[in-house]
């Protein structure tokens, strides 16, 4: 029984130590994304360098004795500091926002990746339907999910994209577009969409984007600088701008992007992937990544912002309600 303790001791101060080492060294690792967009993408996984850096504090301050335990410890801690850093403003910023009632004259807006592969395009399409929204920004509208975006053109009397027409990202909307169209300048490839809508305060631009991942360096970086100029050739003022980035809050690569744009994203740390079941063999409890954003210019204010339920897709969709100022 003695030498079970020992050897569950030694387990699970091995363990301590190892969490510790990881943990702090890729939260370090993670704050030279500030200067290098390879190391940045390792930020992205800023909530598991987290768990193991609380893992490490907890085990190490139970399991170890004297200055092991120290070492366990002080290597949570940095872990732990790191991620403080990375995540805190996200974190902040999320706490701080209050919704207010919704009402009749306000602009519903769902952002949804209904994923090329969806397992239950019916049970996405029901979930979209119901939301009754004015507009529906929706990212891999083809192969499996293919079903959905024929049932929208069906359900909404304005689309982004024409007739006819296979588009990967798509915008319906029950406004009058008075133009649409999609990326057009020279560079790396970005599926994006835009249409600019009639409405009685003004006409206002939407545009939705699908990035591609955060690894390899670099082509996710070129797509927000071509997002930029896209953007740049509309009212930023009434702008709303929502899609799948890719791209998780605390990264280097969106932080600067918010800047950039100078719109306000409006979904703070809300996680959306993975959901359900996101591949043949593997599903998620729960999403850990906030990848899905829905930004908006100065003319707008969220009154209310919602994740959905996991509908067939490998993200939750968002659902964001804007009152115009």
């Amino acid at each position: 029984m003695r030498l079970l303790a020992q050897l569950l001791s030694l387990l699970f101060r091995g363990t301590a130590l190892m969490l510790g080492l990881v943990g702090a060294g890729m939260a370090l690792v993670c704050l030279g994304g500030a200067f290098s967009d390879r190391l940045d993408a390792f930020t992205h996984a800023a909530p598991l360098w987290l768990a193991m850096a609380v893992g490490a504090v907890v085990l190490g301050g139970v399991c170890a004795r004297g200055a092991e335990r120290w070492v366990m410890v002080s290597l949570g801690g940095i872990g732990l500091l790191a991620c403080t850093i990375l995540m805190a403003p996200e974190l902040w910023a999320a706490a701080r926002f209050k919704p207010a009632t919704v009402a009749q004259s306000d602009l519903k807006v769902v952002q949804f990746n209904v994923w090329h592969d969806n397992r239950s395009p019916e049970k996405s399409l029901a979930w979209i339907l119901a939301q009754d929204a004015d507009v529906v920004v929706i990212e891999e509208g083809a192969g499996e999910s293919w079903p959905i975006v024929k049932a929208l053109r069906a359900n909404y009397p304005f689309a982004s994209c024409g007739k006819g027409a296979r588009c990967e990202t798509w915008i319906f909307s029950r406004k009058k577009m008075i133009a649409r169209g999609g990326a057009t300048f020279e560079g790396p490839y970005l599926s994006a969409a835009w249409a600019t809508l009639a409405d009685a305060k003004g006409p206002f631009t939407v545009i939705g984007v699908h990035y591609t991942w955060p690894v390899p360096a670099g082509p996710q970086q070129a797509q927000g600088r071509k997002l930029a100029r896209l953007a740049s050739g509309f009212d930023r003022k009434s702008m709303i701008l929502a899609g799948d980035f890719n791209s998780t809050p605390w990264s280097f690569t969106l932080k600067r992007q918010d800047e950039t744009l100078g719109l306000r994203r409006w979904t703070r740390a809300m996680a959306s992937w993975p959901a359900g079941k996101f591949s043949r063999i593997m599903a998620a409890p729960a999403p850990f990544l906030p990848i899905d954003h829905v930004y908006a210019g100065e003319q707008w204010r969220a009154v209310k912002v919602e994740r959905g339920p996991a509908v067939g897709s490998d993200h939750r969709p968002i659902v964001v309600t804007f009152r115009r100022q």
